[in-house]
């Protein structure tokens, strides 16, 4: 496995302090992220899924814990919208030139805007995605946000 991808190599550009983890990659789990966790041996509330959405038809990054659902409605006010949507696992892709399961906030093909769950900056660290599957990061919630200018709200359903 590829231990440098366009994400880790943003942050290393912006002195970001990360680790790397991996693990065995499930394509078959029902929660990509809580099979993480579980791999990782880290709380499910730590580790960060990236989901891509358009709000009000603009992209944007929504990072919340693997542990619990995304309310779009919380999460479009965040981003100064009135609705938000998942966007389609295609245009996921080739926006953030990432694959479904390996999509990384950092490092995407172009820059978009962000929100943060209000509790990644609960934990000393959190995991997000490295930019491929089965690879992590994991870094403080803070660096995470400050790193992609993201709002920091409650966007839990």
């Amino acid at each position: 496995m590829a231990q440098s991808t366009r994400a880790t190599r943003a942050l290393e550009a912006a002195s970001i302090a990360f680790s790397l983890h991996s693990y065995d990659y499930d394509p078959s789990a029902d929660s990509i992220g809580l099979a993480a966790a579980e791999a990782l041996g880290a709380d499910p509330g730590q580790v960060f899924k990236t989901l891509m959405v358009l709000a009000d038809g603009k992209p944007a990054c929504v990072i919340a814990p693997s542990s619990g659902e995304v309310s779009m409605k919380k999460a479009a006010a965040a981003l100064g919208a009135k609705a938000a949507a998942m966007m389609k696992p295609a245009d996921a892709e080739r926006m953030t030139g990432y694959k479904i399961g390996g999509i990384s906030p950092f490092g995407q093909m172009r820059r978009v805007p962000a929100v943060i769950d209000e509790t990644a900056v609960l934990w000393d660290t959190i995991f997000l995605n490295a930019g491929q599957r089965g690879l992590q990061v994991r870094l403080a919630g803070e660096d995470a946000r400050r790193f992609l200018d993201a709002a920091l709200a409650d966007i839990a359903a």
